[in-house]
């Protein structure tokens, strides 16, 4: 490794992309210049740290709060995140003081606009050294989250669960995968040295460099979220049914519904996005019709015996994998999506054909992308019925089904596996079949 200094550097550039202009944090640290030039171990520290910042904020904000005389200026948001980083390298990550505050003095010192604050930087990690971890640890996880989440899902769910789902969101993600032979599952736990949950899906917590596992190549498994691999299975897609994937990007339901023999068309309206469905699918070797369209009016009446809608959300369940999400969306954003919502599922039941399923799912932890956009669902598309979720549907996830037959996946599921994303997950028919 390198002394540091451009991996920090870049660390705090893409923080400044994500909160200014509401970059998703892979997409700011490519933007980063000093990113494209760090070796992979810099690369990975890059990422670590910046995502530790955007998952511990606000227990970081607490100890800054709490040794700081004053606050910087709102202006100062660069010597702010040079602070937070630091701070996120000595209470989370366990870097050895010298070199996160060196390294944080040396990063202030070499830009323009944070060279004046460097002694209070100094001053101030010198203090979290000796203080930080005990200030950190008397703050509740909860603080982590932006106000808007931490109170709509302390309404929704209460306050054990809010603390389930702030508790989940500040660990990394396992590395989930599903198969395309669901009946090899032993076999590869195996290979790989993974668990099979109880849902079918293979875990393994440390994610590491998927492309270098084996059968990756030969496309045996893709990288899924135990949750998002819910609703495919669900539909309960059989061989020579017509199944649509309504906004099938990046590709892993498409995939899963293609594994059943049924056969699939895969539809997204961004063609950069399908181009990465045509290109799992190609690596998987399994078949699936690709459309580019908008599906909010594509298609013919009747077309189709089960649809599968993973509407576009807030994306407020991935907070494990998107730190991110809680930073760049907001309420607002919630409100936007829901038109877009509507028509998604307005269309998909005039595609559907009399007696036919529809899966429809958000992973998103938002009652008016879940619980509410079924109920208004139902009262705007009169033929269709919730055909209820049993069970034996749900191993070890039977908790998770409401009273209406619907399920609500949160984060503060399975603790003990590594959790889970957030899903909505409803299953409807529509009348007029046998």
């Amino acid at each position: 490794m390198t002394s540091g200094l451009p991996a920090r550097r870049a660390a705090v550039t893409a923080l400044t992309f994500v909160l200014t202009s509401r970059t998703a944090l892979d997409t700011a640290l490519i933007q980063a210049p000093d990113f494209a030039g760090l070796d992979p171990r810099d690369r990975a520290f890059a990422r670590l740290v910046s995502a530790t910042t955007l998952r511990r904020r606000g227990q970081i904000g607490a100890v800054m709060n709490k040794l700081m005389q004053r606050p910087l200026p709102d202006a100062a948001l660069p010597a702010r995140l040079i602070l937070e980083t630091a701070v996120a390298q000595l209470v989370f990550l366990g870097t050895k003081p010298h070199a996160a505050v060196s390294g944080a003095v040396d990063l202030a010192k070499s830009r323009r606009d944070t060279d004046r604050f460097s002694g209070l930087i100094n001053a101030v990690l010198r203090k979290v050294v000796t203080q930080g971890k005990a200030v950190a640890d008397a703050t509740p996880l909860a603080a982590n989250l932006p106000a808007w989440l931490r109170e709509s899902w302390l309404r929704a769910y209460g306050a054990e669960t809010l603390e389930g789902i702030a508790a989940a969101a500040v660990n990394p993600p396992p590395l989930d995968l599903t198969l395309r032979d669901p009946d090899t599952a032993g076999d590869w736990a195996e290979k790989l040295g993974m668990e099979i949950l109880p849902t079918g899906t293979l875990r393994k917590r440390e994610i590491g460099d998927i492309t270098a596992l084996t059968g990756f190549e030969e496309g045996h498994w893709w990288a899924q979220d135990a949750g998002a691999a819910i609703p495919a299975r669900l539909l309960g897609a059989r061989k020579g049914e017509t199944v649509l994937d309504l906004c099938a990007a990046p590709g892993g339901k498409t995939m899963q519904l293609a594994s059943t023999g049924a056969d699939v068309t895969a539809l997204d309206a961004s063609p950069k996005r399908m181009k990465k469905v045509e290109e799992n699918l190609e690596r998987t070797g399994l078949k699936a019709s690709c459309v580019t369209d908008d599906g909010q009016v594509w298609g013919e009446d009747g077309s189709f015996d089960a649809i599968l809608l993973d509407a576009p959300c807030s994306a407020t369940g991935t907070l494990r994998r998107r730190p991110d999400a809680a930073w760049i969306k907001n309420a607002e954003d919630v409100q936007s999506l829901q038109p877009i919502q509507n028509a998604l599922f307005r269309n998909a039941t005039r595609l559907l054909k009399p007696g036919g399923r529809l899966v429809i799912c958000t992973c998103s932890l938002q009652p008016e992308e879940g619980e509410r956009w079924l109920e208004s669902g139902l009262r705007r598309q009169e033929s269709l019925v919730v055909d209820p979720i049993r069970p034996e549907e749900m191993p070890g996830l039977e908790a998770a089904i409401l009273e209406n037959g619907s399920v609500r996946l949160t984060p503060a599921l399975w603790p003990e596996r590594g959790g889970i994303d957030g899903f909505f997950i409803a299953r409807l028919k529509k009348s007029g079949g046998s």
